[in-house]
């Protein structure tokens, strides 16, 4: 196992810890939303920052980056959009009052969950709030955004004739223990998901399959079928809250405050690879090209083998808890709470990964012919974090 070396770079300029970073979907742009109540815009072609958002009377708890705009969520209860160019503020969302603390853009929706119990919907183009989605009795987390017509068919669609005019739903997770469906045209709760005992801290979705991943305070994951709403699985080996999900080609990894990761076979619910050597909570977690990296509260990236769970390599430097990782052109982006945001080389090791994925289909193929083919493979929570780490 390799360690770590040095960043390529170290980017610094926010004065307080960096709660969230965002990669533009052409990969030109980073977004980094900071407790000093700014954001900054990075070129990832010169690692330069390219943007200083001020206006945010608080600190920022999310922030979320297009190629055209840039959005922003803060503990002053509002959200803010950006033009990447300039830095200038083209738009303030009002009408929370708590603290916002994530958001998701999709189509022209902005979409939001808040400390005041609900979610809402927001026209991405105007300052006007669409809808507000309330039946929640405490904090909304974590959200998740479909359309029916990637679900349901077209009998199904036919049942809810109401919701015609538009057919997206919301997904939001919250400290109340349930996951609820929203119509996002009339604001109706569409399905409530009950069977977690703790806080839902984070969600993942897969329409095509019809399936919602949901990680809790209660130390376990559930599937549901997001149509009917029964619950499929319980994923129950972890020893403490889940705190991250990544869904993969049918694999699903899972970050914990029990300071592993594991990998499950989503069509079986069978665990089969557990990732250690983490010396406190994984607060993120990213696949690529066959390699694991997590972020923890140790203040170390690492990066593991998918398949065997081999840790080959530890990026150290940072000072506290990495809360967000990104990757683009084989570079490593993790930002911290110690307020900076460092790139590494991971060239070298998507390589070497790349050839053992090569070399590993070449024997599987062989062993086919055989007839012998073997398996593939053998927001603020930081309260709860400290908790289970014993601090």
């Amino acid at each position: 196992m390799g360690n770590g070396g040095s960043a390529l770079k170290v980017c610094a300029g926010h004065q307080g810890g960096i709660n969230w970073l965002s990669l533009s979907p052409d990969g030109q742009r980073l977004l980094t939303g900071s407790e000093d109540g700014t954001a900054r815009l990075w070129s990832t072609a010169d690692s330069q920052c390219h943007g200083h958002l001020q206006g945010h009377e608080s600190y920022i708890t999310f922030c979320h980056l297009e190629n055209e705009a840039a959005f922003t969520c803060s503990a002053d209860h509002t959200i803010r959009k950006w033009d990447v160019v300039t830095g200038q503020c083209l738009a303030i969302y009002r009408g929370h009052t708590s603290i916002v603390n994530r958001i998701l853009v999709a189509k022209d929706y902005l979409f939001s969950g808040s400390y005041d119990r609900t979610a809402r919907c927001w026209s991405v183009d105007k300052e006007k709030q669409i809808q507000e989605f309330r039946g929640h009795r405490n904090c909304v987390l974590t959200l998740a955004h479909y359309s029916s017509k990637d679900v349901l068919e077209e009998e199904e669609e036919e049942e809810e004739e109401e919701e015609k005019v538009s057919r997206d739903l919301l997904v939001t997770g919250s400290t109340d223990c349930t996951v609820k469906v929203w119509w996002v045209s009339s604001g109706r709760c569409y399905q409530t998901l009950l069977g977690h005992t703790g806080a839902v801290l984070c969600l993942i979705l897969d329409a095509p399959n019809r399936e919602l991943f949901s990680g809790s305070t209660d130390y376990t994951i559930r599937t549901w079928n997001i149509v009917t709403g029964e619950q499929l699985k319980v994923f129950k080996e972890h020893q403490g809250s889940v705190i991250c999900l990544e869904l993969v080609n049918r694999h699903l990894y899972s970050g914990s405050a029990d300071r592993t990761v594991k990998c499950w076979l989503v069509d079986t619910g069978e665990r089969i690879q557990t990732y250690k050597a983490h010396k406190h909570s994984v607060s993120t977690l990213k696949y690529h090209a066959g390699i694991l990296f997590t972020g923890s509260g140790d203040a170390c990236a690492r990066a593991f083998n998918s398949r065997s769970g081999v840790l080959q390599k530890i990026f150290r430097g940072h000072k506290f808890i990495i809360n967000c990782i990104q990757i683009h052109n084989e570079l490593l982006y993790t930002a911290s709470h110690d307020g900076t945001l460092r790139i590494w080389d991971i060239r070298g090791l998507c390589k070497r990964n790349k050839r053992r994925l090569k070399k590993d289909r070449s024997a599987q193929g062989r062993g086919s012919q055989k007839g012998s083919l073997s398996r593939l493979f053998n927001n603020k929570v930081g309260c709860i974090v400290q908790q289970e780490n014993g601090e």
